[in-house]
């Protein structure tokens, strides 16, 4: 059929996959259903397309195209850099929310009203709506890869803000409330919240501290490793951005309660493990949590999470006139975002004060009217 010309064309696409087109019976070309890692792939396929051709078994480009389950669980394995801790969250998205509704079908039936009823589907069911954004997230990701790879013409997710989340308001513990924290946690844990707040640590980046990450004489501690779960395994890593490299500075206060740390429940190596469980083990999240609901319990506090800690030490780095600057690189972000939120809420705070002294005033003006109308303490014009 080839009449000694090579059957088929092939062309590398900007994802590094080979995309094959071919002339079918009717006159026009066609474009193969799916994308092929490399040439030997595609020579392949268009090798057995030229035989079927050669028999008469061919269907024209109706087919419905790879299906998403497929196409998807080879999207997350050709993600260069992606953590262990990113895979296994898409795959259980994937699991959980994608592939039940939308697993077996192909690439080129997926269309925006299919999207919008999956979408609903998940929020009817109870699923939450972080996890629903997410999930959103993650397909419209995948179906523009698929839309870059030219396996559909354009992304059927197009659901205007369907991948944004939006939480909770988090809680600000006052310093009482933290101390009373403190005071109440088992005491191999103290530190942990005192530098979560006072040092705005993440959880992951608590599990990481070791001894020698402290500068003590000069009151420093610096983040160079976090500790992340997956699965049932620990995983000690590099932050993931450049800003989570960073030296905090610590209240001078809490250099005593440092080095008393070191002494009664830190790891002997000179390099060793600040937190560790009475076992040598470091602690995971789901072990930690009833640790910490007695200590919650205990302190008469109740709907507090520990990363309320670090975001609590957050808003108390912005009431301090912190720089947006400054704040970033306490916290550990590459983004303006977070640091902006913290001083947003910094500047309401300022408001609601300068109004309250507005009323004091004007309170005291009122007592007043019936004398001089001055009040003492202000100027008299």
């Amino acid at each position: 059929m080839s009449c000694g010309r090579p059957f088929g064309s092939m062309r590398v696409l900007p994802s590094g996959r080979v995309q094959v087109r071919y002339q079918g019976p009717d006159g026009l070309r066609h474009k193969a259903p799916m994308t092929f890692r490399n040439k030997t792939e595609a020579r392949r396929w268009l090798s057995m397309m030229e035989a079927d051709l050669a028999r008469g078994r061919w269907d024209g480009d109706d087919s419905d195209g790879e299906r998403l389950q497929d196409y998807a669980a080879r999207w997350i394995t050709e993600r260069a850099g992606l953590s262990e801790r990113s895979v296994a969250l898409y795959e259980g998205l994937l699991r959980l929310h994608i592939i039940p509704r939308l697993g077996l079908v192909g690439l080129r039936k997926i269309t925006p009203a299919l999207v919008r009823t999956w979408r609903q589907e998940l929020l009817d069911g109870g699923v939450g709506p972080s996890t629903v954004a997410k999930a959103y997230r993650l397909l419209r990701a995948v179906l523009n890869t698929a839309a870059d790879d030219e396996l559909i013409r354009r992304n059927p997710c197009r659901i205007k803000g369907a991948g944004v989340e939006h939480p909770a308001e988090r809680p600000i513990l006052t310093l009482t409330e933290v101390m009373r924290l403190a005071d109440s946690i088992d005491p191999r844990y103290r530190l942990l919240v005192l530098l979560a707040v006072f040092a705005s640590l993440r959880w992951g980046e608590l599990m990481g501290l070791r001894k020698t990450d402290f500068d003590l004489d000069v009151g420093l501690v610096h983040v160079q490793r976090s500790v992340s779960l997956v699965g049932a395994k620990q995983i000690v890593k590099t932050p993931k951005t450049a800003a989570g490299l960073r030296t905090v500075a610590l209240p001078m206060w809490l250099i005593p309660e440092v080095e008393k740390h070191f002494i009664d429940y830190a790891e002997l190596l000179p390099d060793g493990r600040v937190f560790v469980g009475p076992t040598g083990v470091t602690p995971a999240r789901p072990n930690f949590s009833p640790i910490w609901a007695r200590a919650l319990t205990k302190a008469g506090l109740t709907g507090i999470h520990v990363h309320d800690l670090r975001h609590t030490g957050n808003h108390l780095a912005a009431i301090s006139g912190a720089s947006t600057r400054e704040l970033m690189a306490r916290m550990g972000h590459v983004s303006v975002d977070a640091a902006l939120v913290y001083q947003h809420r910094t500047a309401s705070r300022d408001r609601a004060i300068a109004d309250s002294l507005d009323g004091m005033v004007r309170a005291l003006d009122t007592e007043d009217s019936s004398g001089s109308g001055h009040v003492e303490g202000t100027p008299t014009g």
